[in-house]
């Protein structure tokens, strides 16, 4: 076996192999286990001028641009209003805020919106926005003039259209006392009148029963102008870059395959990913959720993005040959990030452009109607085999990011009401069905996932397998039934990403899965975890291996892959420490953090793998006797990343 497996029931022995972390990772990690926020003070806090300065904390939240760099670990974010709370007052002092009273503030609000609907001023708005960036010192000087110049056009627009008014922008502002804030409002989807089957569980397939290895990509994060040798450790939100300068004289560059920092690929790496596949496979199909692009989300323009997508397809499709691949929007493909309108925006600020040109690179693998939606919402279902459905859903329609949903965060594009329409029409015909996307259900806004939580929940006898990425590490969200939230009835799979960002070995996943037979659940068997450990790859003249880091039955003394198998694992990790250790080692693809998982780090961990449902912490008081957590109080949301 190669170096990073076992023969053993789980990795944490003392033959595991244990990565030193990097003194540049260590700096880069500090104070995470002390719980502190990780997304604070970076440039999703580009605000577009003192009065708008609200507007664009919901739009441009903090984990948007990564100034201080999205962490693969599971400390908390704050929701809107307790971030925004905390960075009031200091608006407030630089803008002489303090006498602002509720009548002022609702007759200026009315004025922006009047004036904004009949002559917004862009410009204006957006030379405010940069001095108020470097005021507060949110990102450098540069970063902050081309964030804004990027953002500002689309922001003003969706602003414009927003349904927030005077009375909600003021009670964001001043309080309840002043107005209710609300924006992102609970709503539900109509679930069809057909009562729901008995709960069913999968039988386990017949010996010799054929199994289908599906090959999953996430998160590629392709770098154009990485540079080998450059400063791994830079100014900038993304470094290992042209314009990243050179390093200390006393600290080493960026490695030439990759690096454990605030850095992506290069395009050698995902080469190296795609023609190194062979011990993994043979695959019967592949599944690729997005993000294809790198973190330079500064100064992306289309034409950047429209080169990352042609190119990595290409790329894939080469190495791939007559493989099928199945494909899902990430929320970095466009530009700028995070902006996806719902269809009803037409014209320059749609995103007909990315979408037509994802249906162009993508036709050889989807069907017509599957062409269709795409170019409508970003999403399709199809059919790989008789008997499994296949949909692949857009989640940047439930992201928190995306500041086109302050216009209307209901079910936007209609899609979970078509994923109710396609899970009925499943049900009906008796297949399985697969679910793709990027944005895992428990990282969405509160309304989208507890609505997609009631669809998991009817169709589980119909739902075989959810499939996520976008966090960079490996984890999962198991789903309850919603009476007594006891029994599990589905699980997610987030897979690692291939990208290093930050401080991570590239990897990616193989599925196992109950094969194409009639008759068959198609449900998950096991899966398998691959990395490139660049400590070995970036050694002068040495070549890239990748090699297997674990098997998750095999690791985890798993009966099989079903939900009540990863709710159980996630109990016994409670009381055993060393099994904890070897998930937080794999959570990490071999490559963890220097410092300790402490208590409350390791209860936020566990408790994110118990839903998938955002804010929804009532599961984690089973997690200790007693039925309460004082150690992980402040520790939901969960934490956005990238």
């Amino acid at each position: 076996m190669g170096t990073g497996q076992t023969n053993q029931p789980r990795v944490g022995n003392p033959t595991m192999p244990r990565y030193e972390a990097s003194p540049r990772q260590n700096r880069l990690r500090s104070g995470r286990e002390q719980g502190q926020d990780r997304t604070s003070g970076a440039p999703g806090l580009l605000w577009m001028g003192p009065v708008l300065v609200l507007a664009l904390a919901l739009a441009l939240p903090d984990a948007l641009v990564l100034w201080t760099p999205a962490e693969a670990h599971p400390l908390p974010a704050q929701d809107h209003p307790a971030r925004l709370h905390h960075i009031v007052p200091q608006l407030r002092d630089v803008f002489g805020w303090g006498n602002l009273t509720c009548p002022v503030c609702k007759g200026l609000f009315t004025v922006i919106n009047l004036g904004l609907k009949k002559e917004p001023n862009v410009a204006r708005v957006g030379s405010v926005a940069i001095k108020l960036c470097n005021l507060l010192k949110i990102a450098p000087p540069a970063v902050c003039q081309s964030i804004i110049h990027l953002f500002e056009d689309d922001m003003v627009e969706a602003w414009r259209r927003s349904v927030l008014s005077p009375s909600e922008a003021c009670g964001l502002l001043l309080g309840s006392t002043c107005g209710h804030w609300d924006i992102f409002s609970s709503w539900n989807i109509s679930l069809p009148s057909v009562p729901k089957p008995p709960p069913k569980p999968p039988s386990p397939p017949a010996p010799g029963a054929p199994v289908s290895r599906v090959l999953f990509l996430t998160d590629l994060h392709w770098d154009h102008d990485y540079l080998e040798g450059m400063d791994p450790d830079c100014a900038d939100p993304l470094c290992c870059r042209r314009g990243s300068g050179r390093p200390p004289a006393s600290q080493p560059g960026a490695g030439y395959w990759g690096e454990y920092s605030k850095c992506d690929l290069p395009l050698r790496t995902l080469e190296s990913l795609l023609s190194g596949l062979g011990p993994a496979g043979p695959f019967n199909m592949v599944y690729w959720t997005g993000d294809i692009p790198a973190h330079d989300v500064w100064h992306q323009t289309r034409q950047d993005q429209l080169r990352a997508l042609t190119t990595v397809t290409a790329l894939v499709r080469k190495f791939l040959g007559p493989v099928p691949v199945y494909p899902a929007v990430g929320n970095h493909e466009s530009t700028p990030v995070n902006s996806f309108p719902p269809p009803f925006i037409e014209g320059n600020h749609s995103s007909g452009w990315l979408y037509e040109a994802m249906a162009k690179a993508w036709e050889p693998w989807l069907p017509a109607e599957a062409l269709r939606t795409l170019r409508i919402g970003g999403f399709y279902a199809l059919s790989p085999y008789p008997g499994l459905r296949l949909i692949s859903l857009n989640m940047n329609f439930c992201s928190r990011e995306n500041f086109w949903l302050l216009i209307n965060s209901t079910d936007p594009a209609g899609q979970l009401q078509w994923l109710v329409g396609e899970l009925q029409a499943a049900e009906d015909r008796g297949d399985k069905v697969h679910i793709i996307g990027h944005i895992p259900p428990g990282h969405c806004l509160k309304s989208w996932s507890w609505n997609y939580y009631r669809i998991i929940a009817r169709y589980e006898n119909t739902l075989a397998g959810q499939f996520f990425g976008h966090t960079h590490v490996d984890e999962f969200e198991v789903f309850y039934d919603e009476e007594t939230l006891s029994r599990p009835l589905a699980v997610a799979f987030l897979a690692p990403s291939a990208t290093t960002y930050i401080g991570l070995n590239p990897g990616y996943r193989v599925y196992q899965i109950d094969g194409n037979y009639s008759g068959s659940s198609h449900v998950v068997l096991d899966h398998e975890t691959y990395i490139l450990n660049l400590t070995q790859a970036n050694v002068p003249g040495a070549m890239p291996h990748w090699q297997l880091l674990y098997r998750a039955r095999e690791t985890y003394g798993l009966l099989n892959a079903l939900p009540e198998a990863w709710h159980n694992l996630v109990y016994r990790m409670r009381g055993d420490m060393q099994l904890f250790q070897t998930f937080w080692f794999l959570y990490h693809k071999g490559h963890p953090p220097s410092e300790p998982c402490g208590t409350p780090c390791r209860l936020a961990t566990l408790c994110a793998q118990l839903s998938g449902r955002a804010d929804s912490p009532a599961l984690c008081r089973h997690l200790v006797p007693g039925g309460s957590l004082p150690e992980a109080q402040g520790l939901w949301p969960r934490p956005l990343f990238c």
